[in-house]
């Protein structure tokens, strides 16, 4: 039997449907994402903890749920909202339906409302807190609850997401096996997916996953070749101790961020972020290399960017821009082998435009190795 469910935002807005997941309530910044497939993806990836995403998409679940597709070890959203579940799972690797994923992970979701509504309104005014119930309906009192939830802004979520010790990773992405490993590299886990990890060791390189937390001391002690800072939820301005450890490492070896870890190695080179009025989610949307002067179709999952201007270094210069809204897409430094970008070139599903990137973090660990950058740059604490 069917359950009623309500969408209530912090503006007042509201939205009433009916619940195809767990009953309860659930508080998060909403959010929508246009990627037409990879539903099991988005709700596996730590980026999305403290939101609630809503698909653009008008039909979610046809496929069903292959756990050898998801990004991480768990669902880390808040809630989940569509136009229509489908009721039928046509896919041979399917093991269960997106309901009962739902269902089983404890997880709030919501259909048969007007995403397109929901979609326009949050253009225009801004993402926003929303609060999803299939137990409450008095809007008095989902208000007073929504009013007492804390928002992204200044909130440490990657200690919701990283892992609580080191681990290896060895698998490769399905379609590229494994060559042989030339180059050992750190993971620095803020909420990684996995499948950065498979093309990092689809690449050559041997990972080790550590915490967020991880000292640049313990870091370097494994004498990586090479330091990768993963993708992660939330606000950057949140994580002064990472951003200081990780400016211990600027001069000491190779560093490639992504996402999260984009923002973290700008911050920690000076710069500062912002939020964006409506963050970037999908996997359609297109960046200029301003390199070679081509434009790369990509996946992205943030809401909050760099403020380019914000670098004063002249070593630092702008790599990719985003072509719906102009806002900063990576950097490279001149003078050290450090570069970063917001999006995702491991996309899975997704387009694979940009998955040089992974070939230029091995040249420039190989280059590396014959280079001696002994005149450390400094900057300020966080």
């Amino acid at each position: 039997m069917k359950k009623p469910a309500v969408l209530l935002l912090e503006d007042g807005t509201e939205f009433r449907g009916w619940s195809f997941g767990a009953d309860g309530e659930a508080v998060g910044e909403v959010v929508f994402n246009t990627a037409m497939a990879g539903y099991p993806e988005i709700l596996t990836d730590p980026s999305y903890r403290g939101q609630m995403v809503c698909m653009t998409y008008p039909l979610i679940g046809n496929y069903g749920i292959t756990e050898e597709d998801f990004e991480s070890r768990d669902i880390f959203l808040s809630g989940f909202i569509v136009k229509e579940n489908s009721r039928i799972t046509s896919n041979y690797r399917s093991t269960e339906s997106l309901s009962d994923l739902l269902i089983r992970k404890n997880i709030v979701a919501i259909e048969k409302i007007d995403t397109r509504k929901l979609v326009r309104h949050i253009r225009d005014a801004g993402e926003m807190k929303g609060i999803l119930s299939t137990v409450d309906f008095d809007k008095p009192s989902l208000t007073g609850k929504l009013d007492s939830a804390p928002g992204l802004i200044g909130r440490d979520l990657v200690e919701e997401v990283t892992i609580d010790k080191k681990y290896t990773w060895n698998e490769p992405l399905p379609e590229i096996p494994a060559p042989d490993k030339k180059y050992n590299v750190v993971a620095v886990d803020f909420g990684i997916k996995y499948n950065i990890l498979r093309s990092l060791v689809s690449t050559g390189c041997g990972v080790t996953v550590v915490p967020a937390y991880t000292s640049a001391g313990e870091i370097l002690a494994m004498n990586p070749d090479g330091i990768f800072l993963s993708n992660g939820p939330g606000d950057p301005s949140a994580l002064t101790p990472v951003i200081n450890e990780i400016k211990k490492l600027l001069d000491k070896k190779p560093i490639f961020g992504i996402c999260l870890g984009h923002q973290i190695l700008c911050r920690a080179m000076g710069g500062s972020t912002y939020k964006l009025k409506f963050g970037h989610h999908g996997g359609n949307h297109p960046v200029k290399n301003l390199e070679k002067n081509t434009v790369e179709i990509t996946v992205q999952n943030h809401g909050f960017a760099v403020d380019i201007d914000s670098i004063t270094d002249h070593s630092i210069r702008e790599t990719h821009l985003n072509l719906n809204d102009g806002t900063n897409e990576g950097i490279e430094h001149l003078d050290l082998p450090i570069f970063s970008v917001q999006y995702h070139p491991e996309a899975g599903p997704g387009p694979h435009d940009s998955r040089y990137l992974f070939d230029q973090f091995i040249k420039l660990m190989e280059d590396n190795s014959s280079n001696d950058h002994s005149s450390p740059k400094v900057y300020a604490e966080a």
